[in-house]
Parts: structure tokens; sequence; C-alpha cells
């Protein structure tokens, strides 16, 4: 593995059909529904990128062309902003590509599951760590703090090993999760000795659920390969990162912040009102309305 304690790469597994937001997904990929001013798939590709990360790999499906062509020039629009002297909005449209950022698109034939999507992305990680990104979850540091992957690459600078974000979640919710338990090995972090995906909450070994960020060593990609197939005949991704445990070891960081989970309806709600009220334009009024509102 080279540069093991730098990560270069980050893989956003979009591939998704998004059934959860149906109709409005029938055209459009969930990815690409805005919370407040820009889409979801914007969001994690901008804390991969406050995070150092400059090579951003999508590993897309059929329907998915919208986020390709999200993240690719537009001359023509850029032309009219121009001529019409509207700085701002030019810079925003501009602000979305960096020029020292990179793209990568590799489909997804088939819905085989998230361990699946990643190991579509093998060719293009190659030998090194790299992340994983899942845009279904908006994750934000503490006000004035680092973002949720930025705490996971420095960890990892110093645990060159596979990292889990974790967070701790009501007990009546610990079936909606993979789960993780270990022996503490650091400050906010444990060293991962059980991992149960979506236990009965009698029988969770703990309460510590992975969230949708991860950084994973290359060797993920030969327990993926060799791994039988799960649940609905799919290829899951905690499978592979268990098998790492004895190899190579694996941690669960407890990040600072908080997770939308945008995959759900109310989640994509509560990420929408509570970015709303932060806007410096539309926080105000918006705040206003509420207040008046007769609930």
């Amino acid at each position: 593995m080279k540069n093991v304690t730098r990560i270069n790469k980050a893989v956003f597994p979009v591939a998704g059909l998004g059934t959860r937001f149906l109709p409005a997904t029938k055209a459009i990929p969930k990815e690409m529904l805005p919370v407040v001013d820009r889409p979801l798939i914007q969001y994690a590709v901008e804390e991969a990128y406050e995070a150092g990360i400059r090579h951003m790999v999508f590993v897309t499906g059929r329907t998915k062309r919208a986020i390709e062509d999200h993240f690719d020039l537009s001359p023509d629009l850029e032309t009219e902003l121009e001529a019409g002297r509207k700085t701002e909005l030019l810079q925003v449209v501009r602000s979305i590509t960096p020029a020292d950022m990179s793209f990568s698109f590799v489909r997804q034939p088939r819905a085989l599951g998230l361990g699946h999507a990643v190991l579509c992305a093998a060719p293009i990680v190659g030998d090194e760590p790299f992340a994983v990104l899942l845009p279904d979850d908006l994750m934000i540091g503490n006000p004035g703090g680092p973002n949720v992957l930025t705490q996971m690459v420095r960890q990892f600078e110093k645990t060159p090993t596979c990292i889990l974000a974790v967070q701790e979640v009501p007990r009546e919710h610990v079936k909606r999760y993979g789960i993780v338990a270990g022996q503490p090995a650091g400050e906010r972090l444990t060293r991962v000795d059980r991992m149960v995906e979506k236990p009965d909450p009698d029988a969770a070994p703990s309460r510590m659920g992975v969230a949708g960020r991860y950084i994973l060593t290359p060797g993920v990609f030969d327990m993926i390969r060799t791994n039988p197939k799960g649940a609905g005949g799919e290829i899951q991704l905690t499978d592979g990162i268990a098998r790492l445990m004895d190899a190579e070891g694996v941690h669960a960081f407890l990040y600072e912040g908080r997770r939308y989970d945008c995959g759900a309806k109310d989640g994509f709600l509560e990420a929408t009102v509570d970015f709303a009220l932060k806007h410096p334009q539309l926080g105000p009024g918006l705040r206003e309305y509420i207040k008046g509102l007769k609930l």
C-alpha cells in the first residue's frame, strides 16, 4: 500500500434508485435533490475537498448522467452570466469544480449492494487507502471545527487502518444501523472486534452505529471479491470490512458533529430547515415566518 497516511481519492456510491423519494426521483438522481441551493452530492464533494482530497470517483448507474453534468464545465451558462454581469452567480458556478479537482466516473452495471459499488472503483483507486462518502448522509462538524471527513483523515494519519465513522444512537434505532463494539484505543477511538448489521436492540453489542463515512485500505477489495453474497443476494461492504478486523485491524471513530439522514424524507426536511435557517440571506426571513406559524 502506497502513501499509507495520505488519502488522495474519495469514492461516492451514487448508483441507487432513490425509491424512498418517488416520484421526485423518477427522472432526477436522489443525490441531485437540493438542500436549500446545493444538491446533496455537492455537499459530500465539498466535504472531501475540504479534507484535502482532490480526486473524486463516482460509481454511477444508467440514470445518473445529471451528476456528471453537474460537475462538468458549463461554457454556455458561464458566457450568459458573464454577459449579464452576474458576477456572484458566475463565481458560484465556477466554484463547483475547482481547478485542482479531478473526476472519474465508473458504472455499476447491476445493483448488487454497497460492497459491489465500492469494488467497481478498485481499478481507479488502485493500491492506496481511500475515503467512501455516502451522499445520503449529510454530515457537518461542530461550529468552527473541522468537518467529519477531515477529523477522520487526521485520525488515519495516526492510525492507518480502516476507520468507520460512528455515532451513538438511541436503543430503539439500533436496528437501522450496522453496530460495532470493541476496546477503547484512544480518545474517541475504538478498536473494533465485533460488527453486527441491523441487530435487534436486545442483541446489539453496543449503541455505536456506523454512519456514512469510511476510510478504507485497499485490502478491503480482496475481502469483498471473495465474500459470499449476503441478504437479498447483495455484496455487503460491512462483511468485507469485518474480515479485515483480524488481518489489519479496524477502528471506529466517534466523530464530532451531526448527521442528517437525507435518504429519508424526515431527515431531508430537517436538513433543509436547519441549513436554510443558517443561510445568511434566507435565514432571517425564514425564522420570522416560522415564528408566525400556528403550530
